[in-house]
């Protein structure tokens, strides 16, 4: 599944408050295996097969990362 296909399963996550069950959530959508929280520590390696969640300072979920 490239980077298109799976933001169109998880976007509509976009404006619900952040939980750290929702990684889960994201991988059984999307099969990658990979998924960084709002606040978790991750590395600077380019890996295709990671979503970065990102939020605001609410823990709202504004978007995602492919990186």
């Amino acid at each position: 599944m490239n980077n298109d296909e799976a933001l169109q399963l998880i976007k509509h996550l976009i404006g619900t408050r952040y939980v750290p069950s929702v990684k889960a959530y994201i991988t059984e959508l999307t099969g990658r295996e990979r998924v960084v929280g709002v606040n978790d520590a991750s590395t600077k390696d380019i890996n295709p097969n990671r979503i970065q969640i990102r939020g605001d300072e609410k823990l709202c979920i504004v978007g995602f990362n492919f990186t």
